[in-house]
């Protein structure tokens, strides 16, 4: 089963789950802000892709963090920032059952799905 993880809300989001559609693969909608994100499920991201991979440092919720707390970063830090407020989570997480994959471009959706 692939399961697509984000908010609904984000223009990536948006484009991915587009893609998705357009293309027909069967899917299912993961949105942390109606569901949250488990802890073992984030740590096995975590230790798959790596936290910083993982970690939106791009995005208004990480320029709200106080920069001591953004300087002084981790992986304990940044699994604990990520459970306590999943939208700083990069977007989308791909989770195609045998891989997971973080962020949304056409050509590696048209890749991972043969279209």
């Amino acid at each position: 089963m692939i399961t697509i993880y984000g908010i609904a809300n984000c223009d990536t989001m948006k484009k991915a789950r587009a893609w998705l559609d357009q293309h027909g693969v069967d899917y299912t909608f993961h949105d942390y802000k109606k569901s949250g994100i488990d802890e073992k499920r984030l740590r096995l991201w975590a230790n798959e892709l790596g936290w910083q991979t993982l970690l939106n440092t791009r995005g208004m919720m990480w320029r709200k963090l106080p920069q001591e707390a953004r300087d002084n970063i981790d992986a304990a830090s940044a699994i604990a920032l990520m459970l306590a407020t999943p939208s700083i989570i990069k977007r989308p997480v791909l989770d195609t059952g045998t891989a997971r994959h973080v962020g949304f471009k056409p050509d590696l959706y048209a890749e991972i799905f043969d279209q």
